[in-house]
C-alpha cells in the first residue's frame, strides 16, 4: 500500500519537532570555547554543529518520507520522486554562532513542485520560533502574528546581514530615504518582519537554503518577499522581504537587478 500523502497539520507538526531538536543540538555547541571552526572551499565557516544538525535533519525526513528530495547546506542533493523537496539551513548566521552571538537559526522550507508551502524559522539562543504553511496562518511561539502596518520608509527599520554584498551607493540611498538600517540579521532579520518588529530586511545575496521558508512565511504573516528583480521567488539568488506597504518603494530605490 502507498504512504498517505500527510496533512499540512501533519507537516507542522513534523517540522516543529524536528527543528525544535536541531536547535537542541546546536545550542549544545554554542559558545563553546573549544568549539573548532573549520572553512569551507568558498571560505565560509562550518562547525560540527552543523554537521550534526543536518545530518539529523536529513535522517528524520528520509526516514518519513523517503521519496522526497532534499537540498541542503552541508551536503549533497538528494533527489527524490514524490515532487516534494526540503530545503534545509542547520544553522543560518554561521558567523553569528561561531562569535557567540545568539541570532542564529535552523531554516527548513517544503516546496510541492517548487512552490513553498510550509517555512520555518528557529531561533534557539532565543527561544523563538516562526512557521507558516500555505493558507494555515503564521505563528510565532504558536500564537498567530502578522508583520508591520509601517507605510513609510522614512523611520522605518530595515535589517540585512551585512554591507558586504550591498552595491555602492544602495545604502546611501536607503538612509536618504530616512530608513534605519541594522545588521546582524540573516533569517533573524526576516523573523522580525514576520513578527511586525521591523519593517524589512535584504540579502543582497542569498543561497536558495537562506532565503527558502521565508515568502510563504511572510506571505502568510500579511507581508511579501521577492527577489531584487521583484519576482515572487526563493531562487533569485537575493532577498527582499517585507511588510508589504513599503515593498514598492523599497524596491524602487534598490539595484535594478533585471526590473524594466
Amino acid at each position: 500500500m502507498a504512504p498517505t500523502s500527510p496533512t499540512p497539520a501533519d507537516l507542522v507538526d513534523f517540522v516543529t519537532e524536528i527543528i525544535t531538536e536541531a536547535g537542541r543540538m546546536t545550542l549544545e555547541y554554542f559558545q563553546d570555547p573549544a568549539l573548532v571552526v573549520d572553512r569551507k572551499l568558498d571560505g565560509t565557516p562550518v562547525t560540527v554543529a552543523d554537521r550534526l544538525a543536518e545530518r539529523f535533519l536529513r535522517e528524520q525526513i528520509l526516514e518519513r518520507f523517503p521519496t522526497d528530495s532534499i537540498v541542503g547546506e552541508e551536503e549533497d542533493d538528494v533527489a527524490g520522486t514524490s515532487g516534494r523537496a526540503w530545503i534545509i539551513d542547520p544553522i543560518d548566521g554561521t558567523k553569528s554562532f561561531t562569535a557567540g552571538v545568539p541570532l542564529f537559526a535552523n531554516l527548513i522550507a517544503v516546496l510541492d513542485d517548487d512552490v513553498p508551502v510550509l517555512g520555518a524559522i528557529n531561533l534557539p539562543a532565543l527561544d523563538e520560533l516562526v512557521l507558516a504553511s500555505a493558507g494555515g496562518g503564521a505563528f510565532f511561539n504558536g500564537q498567530p502574528t502578522r508583520v508591520s502596518d509601517t507605510a513609510d520608509l522614512r523611520g522605518a527599520y530595515l535589517m540585512t546581514s551585512g554591507l558586504t554584498y550591498w552595491p555602492e551607493g544602495s545604502l546611501e540611498r536607503l538612509t536618504a530615504e530616512g530608513m534605519t538600517i541594522r545588521t546582524w540579521a540573516d533569517a533573524y532579520g526576516y523573523a522580525l518582519v514576520a513578527t511586525g518588529r521591523v519593517a524589512a530586511m535584504v540579502d543582497p545575496l542569498a543561497n536558495l537554503w537562506d532565503v527558502a521558508p521565508m515568502q510563504v512565511i511572510l506571505e502568510e504573516a500579511g507581508g511579501k518577499f521577492t527577489d531584487l528583480a521583484g519576482t515572487r521567488t526563493v531562487a533569485g539568488g537575493n532577498g527582499v522581504g517585507s511588510n508589504g506597504a513599503i515593498h514598492e518603494k523599497l524596491l524602487a530605490i534598490l539595484p535594478n537587478h533585471g526590473r524594466e
